[in-house]
């Protein structure tokens, strides 16, 4: 294995042991490494910020595009002490980094009860068959922003 990389992992492991041990925390670190530079860091702060979006894989993005002035990891990595669940997986993506390393799998986490199964499952089922009651309305009013954005010449696509 290459040694930097294993040592930006080494440090994703580290922001997710300190956490625990500070008590800020589940126990999940995040790095993300521009140009072999550690530019980023994010632990999960969930309980500390009574954010439920507050996984250090959130934290560490929200920092490094803070940092690099853009919406967009492109030329980035991503190192995370575990596999990251689907909210990060899908704010992963958003951010377009190069690559995605992890240590502990998501089997791992369920074991101590960070078991997001559930919500794999539930994007898979059909809206009326899922546990949290949904139900699209006034959609041809939210429409006019769509459209709006649609014939905008003033936007940046992403």
């Amino acid at each position: 294995m290459n040694k930097d990389i294993s040592e930006y992992m080494i440090e994703a492991i580290k922001l997710s042991i300190n956490n625990v041990v500070e008590g800020k925390g589940g126990p999940f670190g995040a790095v993300v490494v521009k140009d072999g530079i550690i530019i980023a860091r994010g632990v999960n702060r969930v309980t500390a910020t009574n954010d439920p979006t507050a996984h250090a894989e959130v934290i560490a993005i929200r920092e490094a595009c803070t940092i690099l002035n853009t919406f967009q990891l492109s030329g980035c990595e991503i190192y995370t002490s575990c596999e990251p669940c689907p909210m990060c997986l899908g704010a992963i993506y958003w951010a377009r980094p190069d690559k995605l390393f992890y240590a502990n799998s998501k089997q791992d986490a369920a074991s101590i009860n960070f078991d997001d199964q559930f919500i794999y499952d539930e994007i898979g089922k059909p809206l009326n068959q899922r546990k949290l009651f949904t139900q699209q309305i006034l959609r041809e009013e939210a429409l006019i922003a769509f459209t709006k954005w649609k014939e905008s010449s003033n936007k940046i696509e992403y």
